[in-house]
C-alpha cells in the first residue's frame, strides 16, 4: 500500500466537498434555503485538523496512522452524501418532500455514534487502550516498532539514532577492486555506552554485512551478535547477547562487501580516457550529507564525531589519498599493497574521504602544512594556479581566525567526473575538474574567478564545518552560509582585481527571487528525512545565509564581527554548534549593547525578507516594513501579518560622500520615523546592498532616476545594481509601473560597470522570455529593440580579444554573448567568421577564451557547426573548453537535436 505524504493526506481531508456546496446552491435538492445553511469553518474541522497541527515526536508516529484512518472516514462521508442525496425526492409540483422518519432516525443514530467516538479520542488523550484496559499514565500510544528484513521487530522507530551509545573511534579497512568495481571492508567501532542497553543502532546502506561481533573493553573474546536491518531508515541494530553497561566501552566489529557506486554518491567509481585514449577507472568518495553509511557502517550524524584509522589495499600502480598523511605502505600479495594513514582528528562521518586512482601532484609548504594539488597525469600542467591560490587563502584564513589549520597536509584533487562543484572533506578536498584546473589557453577570466571562489569556499569549510560542525542539518547554513560569506570576503581581501563583490550582489538578487515565493523556507528549518535534508542544500542556505552574515558584519563593524567569530570557533572547535551558539559568541563581544540573538533570529526563523517603504517629507523620513511576497494562488498564500524583522538599515544622502558617510538605523517595528539634521536632495537606503531587503521610495523614485541621468557615479556600482533590481522587483508586484523601471535604466548608455549591466540584462531577459513564451512577439521585439538602443554602441565597441583587466574582459564576454544569442548588431557575423576559421583548422586555431561561449553558441546554430562541436566535445580538449561547448550544444533551437541530446545522455550538464 502506497503511503501518501502527510501534507497530501491532510489536504485531501480538508478540501471543501463540492457536493455539500452544491446542495446549498440548489433549493430543489435541499430542505433548507441557501441563506439558512451554516457551514463549519475550515479551521475547526474537528479531529483531523488538530492532528495535522500537532507537533509529532518520532515516538508518536502511530498517531499518523490514526489520522489516515480518520481521513478515510471524511472521504467516505463525502461519498456517502452523494449516495444519500436520493432521500430528498421532488414532488410533482416541484417542491421537496420531507425525509422519511426512518431516514431521520438512522442519520441521528450515526451522528450520535460519530460524536461519541470523537469524544472518546479527544477527551481522553492520555488514555492508551490495551487488553488490560486504559492506562491513564501513558501520555501517548505505545510506540509501534517496525519490522526488520528478517521479520523480527527492529528495536528503534525514529529516524535519528538513539543516544544510549556514542562512537569514539573507527578502524576502517577497505579493498576496492577497479577491475570488478566491487569493494570489501571491515570496521571496528569503539563505542561508549551512556545508559544500559542491549542494542547498538547505527547506519548502513546497501552493504552486505557478513559478520557482526561485540567485544568488551579489555576483553579478548568476540561475542557473536545478532544483526537486524531496517532499510527504510538505513539503520542496522547489533543486538548484544547480554546487557551493555553504562560507562563502559565496547568494540563492534562488522565485515561487509558492496559495489562501487555509479551515482557520484558514496564510494563511487568513474571512468576517463588517458593520454592513449584507454579507459581508466577512478574511485572516490562523496559522503555529504548521508552517504558515509554506504561505504562503511557508522553513526552517520554530524554531531556524532569520532577519530578514524583508515587502511586501504590497492594495486601497486595506483595511489591512494585520505584525510590524513600516509603513515606506511606494506606489501600484501603480488601487485597489491596496503596504505595506512595516521589517526584523524575528531570529525563527522560525512567528512571522511578516500581516493584510489592514477594521480600526479605538485606541492608547496606553508606554516607547517604541505599543500598539494592532484590531477590525472594528462592534466598536471593545469594545477599551478590552484596551488598558488590555495596557499594564499590558507594563510589568510589562519590569520583571520587566529587558529592554525590543524592538519599536516591539505590535498586538493581534480576528479574527472564529479557531480558537485567540490567537497570540503577535511584534509582531502575533492573538485570537479572545471573548478580546479586552469588552462592558460582555454580558461577565461570567468573561469579564473570560479576556480578562485570554489577554492576559497572549500578552504573556509576547514574551519566552518570541519573544525566546528552544525549539530544537525537544520542549521546547515552555519556551514554553507559561513563558507560562502568567507569565500567572497577572502577574495575581496586577497584578489581585489577580481571584483568578486559584484558577483556576490547578483547572486543575492537571484536568491531573493526564490526567497520571495511562498514556497520558500527559513534559513534554519526543522528537517528529519533524507529528502528534507537534501532540500536544505539550496540558495537559501548558501547565499541567504552568507548575505545575513554580511549584513551583520557591516552593522556590528568588521572588528566586532571578527572577534565574535574567533570566540565561536575557539569555544566549539572539534565539536558541534547551533545557531544560538554563534549569536551567544557575538553577544560576548557586544556586551549588552546589542542583543544579536534577538536581531538575527528574526532573519533565520522567518522565510522571505522585508520590503521597506520610504516616504520623505522635508527632514522627516517615514519608514514602514512588510513582507515582500510574490502573490500566488490564494489557497497557498501564507499571511504575513506576524512577520516582523529587526532590520539594520543603512542610508546615505547628497550631504556626504557615500564611502565615508553611512548612517545606520535599526527598524524593529512595523513603522518608524527618522528625522534628518537637515533637508536633503536625495536619500538612498541599503548602501552597497549590504542589507537583505528591498526598498520602495514612493515619490523619491523620480529623484533617483534624475540623479542617475545627471551623474550616475555619485552612487556606487553596487548601489546602482541595487536600484535596478528593486524597481523591477516592485514592478513585478504592481507596486511601481514598469514604465518607471524602464525610465530608470535609460542612463545605461553611460554605464561601464559589470554589476548594474548584469542586473539590467537579467531583468530585461526575464521580460523578453516571458513575452516570447506567451506569443507576444511584437512586444518581445520592442524589448530587444530597447536593449539595442541602450547598449548597441557599447556592444559595437567591444573587440574580439582577451585584452584588458579582469573586469573589462568579463564585461566584454557578457555583452557579446548576449548580443550573439539575441542577434544584436553584427555580433553573429563576427562570431560566425571566427567559428568557421576554427572549424576549418579542425579545432587547432586558438580562440579568445573569454569569447569562446559567444563563438560556440553562434556556430551551433548551423547543422554543420553543431555536429562539429559534438565531435570536438568528445575529443581530448581541455575541460574549460568542454564546458563552453556543452552550453552551446544545449542552445540549439532544433528540437530533434535536443531530443537526441537528451536520449543519448552523453553529457554531464554543468
Amino acid at each position: 500500500q502506497i503511503q501518501l505524504p502527510r501534507n497530501m493526506i491532510e489536504n485531501s481531508m480538508f478540501e471543501e466537498e463540492p457536493d455539500v456546496v452544491d446542495l446549498a446552491k440548489e433549493p430543489c435538492l435541499h430542505p433548507l434555503e441557501p441563506d439558512e445553511v451554516e457551514y463549519e469553518p475550515r479551521s475547526s474541522r474537528l479531529l483531523v485538523r488538530g492532528l495535522g497541527e500537532h507537533e509529532m515526536d518520532d515516538d508518536e508516529e502511530d498517531y499518523e496512522s490514526s489520522a489516515k484512518l480518520l481521513g478515510m472516514s471524511f472521504i467516505n462521508r463525502s461519498s456517502g452524501l452523494r449516495n444519500n442525496m436520493s432521500v430528498y425526492r421532488q414532488s410533482p409540483d416541484g417542491s421537496c418532500s420531507v425525509p422519511s422518519t426512518r431516514t431521520m432516525l438512522v442519520c441521528t443514530g450515526v451522528l450520535v455514534i460519530a460524536v461519541s467516538v470523537i469524544m472518546v479520542i479527544y477527551l481522553l488523550p492520555k488514555c492508551t487502550f490495551t487488553k488490560e484496559g486504559c492506562h491513564k499514565k501513558n501520555r501517548t500510544m505505545e510506540l509501534i516498532y517496525p519490522l526488520a528484513t528478517n521479520g523480527k521487530l527492529f528495536p528503534w522507530a525514529k529516524i535519528r539514532l538513539p543516544s544510549d551509545v556514542v562512537p569514539l573511534h573507527y578502524d576502517l579497512d577497505l579493498q576496492p577492486n577497479l577491475t570488478t568495481l566491487k569493494f570489501t571492508g571491515s570496521v571496528k567501532i569503539v563505542v561508549n555506552v551512556t545508559q544500559v542497553t542491549k542494542k547498538i543502532v547505527l547506519h548502513s546502506s546497501g552493504l552486505n554485512i557478513t559478520k557482526a561481533t561485540i567485544t568488551s573493553t579489555g576483553g579478548s573474546q568476540e561475542k557473536t551478535a545478532e544483526l537486524l536491518e531496517y532499510p527504510l531508515h538505513d539503520q542496522i541494530a547489533v543486538m548484544a547477547p547480554e546487557s551493555l553497561l553504562a560507562g563502559q566501552n565496547y568494540t563492534v566489529n562488522l565485515e561487509y562487501s558492496s559495489n562501487l557506486s555509479d551515482t557520484y554518491y558514496g564510494f563511487y567509481r568513474v571512468s576517463y580516457k588517458d593520454e592513449n585514449s584507454k579507459q581508466r577507472w577512478f574511485a572516490a568518495t562523496q559522503f555529504e550529507p548521508l552517504a558515509a553509511r554506504s561505504a562503511f557502517p557508522c553513526f552517520d550524524e554530524p554531531a556524532l564525531k569520532a577519530t578514524f584509522s583508515i587502511r586501504i589495499k590497492r594495486d601497486e600502480k595506483l595511489a591512494t589519498l585520505s584525510n590524513m598523511p600516509k603513515k606506511a605502505t606494506t606489501p600484501v600479495t603480488k601487485g597489491i599493497v596496503q596504505d595506512e594513514f595516521f589517526v584523524s582528528l575528531k570529525m563527522s562521518t560525512y567528512l571522511v574521504a578516500f581516493v584510489v586512482a592514477d594521480l600526479k601532484n605538485i606541492s608547496m609548504e606553508t606554516n607547517g602544512s604541505l599543500v598539494s594539488v592532484h590531477a590525472i597525469p594528462q592534466h598536471i600542467n593545469q594545477v599551478e594556479y590552484a596551488l598558488n591560490t590555495a596557499v594564499k587563502l590558507l594563510e589568510f584564513y589562519e590569520k583571520y581566525f587566529l587558529i592554525d589549520y590543524p592538519l599536516e597536509k591539505l590535498d586538493l584533487v581534480a576528479i574527472p567526473d564529479f557531480q558537485s562543484g567540490a567537497m570540503e572533506n577535511w584534509g582531502l578536498i575533492t573538485f570537479r575538474e572545471t573548478t580546479l584546473l586552469f588552462d592558460n589557453n582555454a580558461s577565461s577570466a570567468r573561469d579564473k574567478k570560479l576556480i578562485t571562489a570554489v577554492i576559497a569556499h572549500e578552504l573556509a569549510h576547514q574551519w566552518f564545518g570541519n573544525l566546528v560542525t552544525m549539530e544537525w542539518w537544520n542549521d546547515l547554513w552555519l556551514n554553507e552560509g559561513f563558507a560562502t560569506f568567507m569565500e567572497y570576503f577572502a577574495m575581496e581581501e586577497i584578489f581585489p582585481e577580481l571584483h568578486s563583490d559584484e558577483d556576490f550582489i547578483n547572486l543575492i538578487f537571484k536568491a531573493m527571487m526564490k526567497d520571495s515565493l511562498n514556497s520558500s523556507h527559513p534559513v534554519s528549518s526543522a528537517v528529519q528525512s533524507s529528502e528534507q535534508i537534501e532540500e536544505m542544500f539550496d540558495a537559501l542556505s548558501y547565499i541567504k545565509g552568507a548575505s545575513l552574515l554580511r549584513m551583520l558584519k557591516h552593522y556590528l563593524t568588521k572588528d566586532v564581527f571578527q572577534a565574535g567569530i574567533e570566540i565561536y570557533l575557539h569555544n566549539h572547535k572539534y565539536g558541534s554548534a547551533q545557531s544560538d551558539d554563534l549569536w551567544d559568541s557575538m553577544n560576548e563581544i557586544t556586551n549588552g549593547t546589542l542583543d544579536v540573538k534577538k536581531l538575527m533570529k528574526t532573519w533565520i526563523l522567518h522565510k522571505g525578507f522585508p520590503l521597506v517603504t520610504v516616504n520623505r517629507k522635508g527632514k522627516i523620513i517615514t519608514l514602514h516594513q512588510e513582507k515582500f511576497l510574490y502573490r500566488v494562488e490564494p489557497d497557498n498564500w501564507t499571511s504575513d501579518t506576524s512577520y516582523l524583522w529587526d532590520i539594520p538599515l543603512t542610508y546615505t544622502t547628497n550631504r556626504c560622500n557615500f564611502t565615508h558617510c553611512i548612517n545606520a538605523y535599526l527598524l524593529d517595528q512595523k513603522s518608524a520615523v527618522i528625522e534628518l539634521p537637515e533637508e536633503v536632495e536625495w536619500i538612498k537606503f541599503n548602501v552597497d546592498m549590504n542589507g537583505y531587503y528591498i526598498v520602495n521610495y514612493d515619490e523619491d523614485w523620480e529623484t533617483l532616476i534624475d540623479l542617475l541621468k545627471k551623474n550616475h557615479t555619485v552612487l556606487s556600482a553596487k548601489d546602482r545594481a541595487n536600484l535596478i533590481n528593486n524597481i523591477f522587483s516592485l514592478a513585478s508586484l504592481g507596486k511601481e509601473p514598469l514604465k518607471k523601471a524602464f525610465e530608470l535604466i535609460d542612463y545605461l548608455k553611460e554605464e561601464s560597470s559589470t554589476a548594474p549591466l548584469t542586473q539590467a540584462l537579467f531583468q530585461l531577459g526575464l521580460i523578453f522570455s516571458l513575452l516570447e513564451k506567451r506569443g507576444e512577439q511584437q512586444l518581445a521585439a520592442r524589448v530587444m529593440y530597447r536593449i539595442e538602443c541602450l547598449l548597441g554602441n557599447k556592444i559595437g565597441q567591444q573587440d574580439w580579444t582577451d585584452g584588458g583587466t579582469i573586469s573589462e574582459r568579463e564585461l566584454r564576454s557578457m555583452l557579446l554573448t548576449f548580443a550573439c544569442t539575441h542577434d544584436i548588431g553584427n555580433c553573429r557575423t563576427a562570431a560566425s567568421k571566427m567559428f568557421d576559421e576554427w572549424m576549418k583548422s579542425n579545432g587547432t586555431m586558438s580562440l579568445p577564451s573569454d569569447l569562446m561561449k559567444a563563438i560556440f553558441i553562434t556556430g551551433a546554430k548551423t547543422n554543420d557547426g553543431w555536429e562539429f562541436l559534438l565531435k570536438m566535445y568528445s575529443s581530448s580538449v581541455p575541460e574549460a573548453e568542454k564546458s563552453k561547448m556543452i552550453e552551446a550544444l544545449a542552445s540549439t533551437e532544433d528540437v530533434r537535436k535536443m531530443m537526441w541530446y537528451e536520449t543519448n545522455n552523453k553529457f554531464c550538464v554543468v
